[in-house]
């Protein structure tokens, strides 16, 4: 009996844009020599947003789904990295067919931050599938204002 539910969309079936991602992946890889996410490692990557002020780095990964005890944060010299795992929901069912698009597995997200942050006081909070990480950058890397002496 022929399925009414394109390949495409069945669940053994590999989406097109995934071996699109990884084809140009390859491609970059033979042509650059590197990965274009050499800091991604998984079978998904959280989305981040980084910003720095003058006195401190945020950063902020979209982690929906994943349970905080799930997440760890380390810091080890300039390199911040976000790792942990989103479990997979699935149910067995004896349906006809089932579309799966969520994602699942481990991740990995390295960064390397811009300046030396005080290790004492980052803080990490977790909130409607946010994760947020405060990193205060130590007195010795703040910008400071130098007043400039001589003639008017």
């Amino acid at each position: 009996m022929r399925s009414l539910v394109p390949r495409r969309w069945r669940e053994d079936a590999e989406h097109p844009l995934t071996a699109f991602q990884r084809e140009m992946n390859r491609l970059m890889e033979s042509f650059l020599g590197t990965s274009p996410f050499p800091e991604a490692k998984g079978e998904w990557v959280p989305a981040l947003d980084v910003a720095e002020t003058e006195n401190e780095i945020v950063v902020k990964a979209e982690v929906p789904g994943i349970d905080k005890k799930d997440i760890d944060v380390t810091i080890r010299g300039d390199r911040l990295t976000i790792s942990g795992e989103k479990k997979d929901e699935r149910k067995e069912k004896k349906d006809t067919y089932t579309v799966y698009e969520r994602r699942h597995g481990s991740f990995s997200r390295t960064i390397t931050l811009p300046t030396d942050v005080n290790l004492d006081k980052v803080e990490a909070e977790f909130k409607n599938g946010v994760l947020t990480i405060r990193l205060p950058k130590t007195e010795e890397t703040k910008a400071r204002r130098i007043s400039v002496k001589g003639e008017e």
